[in-house]
């Protein structure tokens, strides 16, 4: 069974990070990419306007371009991305509620500047039923990941 290192990147960090894991593993790469790309203010999360705020307070599924292809193949899933008010954002949801998640392990990998991760992985259970969550950690390079 093979490794995929698939991540969603707002602002160029957590996609430094995937690239680089992706290739300290030798495993395949899967970028997690809104639809409707997020702009600057989209992220901006001191305006209560904001895009992803409404999409955290309304646990808004956010539309993906693409999806993994040959999924069952994959037996290991690490899954990165920048916390947003304590958890994932809710691309991350969506993406997770897209797949069969049955017998996977999963490793969770967040980058932020000044949050941990919290009760992510808890709140991310239900959506990856059947798998195991064995990492889940704040990281600031690939060599952090476990």
């Amino acid at each position: 069974m093979r490794k995929l290192v698939t991540y969603f990147s707002a602002e160029g960090n957590t996609k430094k990070i995937g690239d680089e894991l992706a290739q300290l593993l030798e495993a395949d790469s899967f970028e997690i990419i809104p639809q409707e790309l997020y702009t600057a203010s989209d992220i901006k999360w001191v305006n209560p306007l904001a895009r992803c705020n409404k999409e955290q307070l309304g646990k808004k599924d956010v539309p993906i371009a693409g999806k993994v292809e040959n999924w069952d193949e994959y037996d290991t899933i690490y899954i990165g991305f920048p916390i947003w008010y304590g958890m994932a954002p809710r691309i991350i949801y969506t993406f997770c509620e897209q797949y069969n998640w049955n017998g996977k392990k999963i490793h969770l990998f967040a980058t932020s500047i000044s949050s941990k991760i919290g009760k992510t992985a808890e709140k991310l259970k239900p959506v990856v039923e059947g798998a195991e969550i064995v990492y889940a950690q704040v990281v600031k390079s690939a060599n952090e990941v476990g």
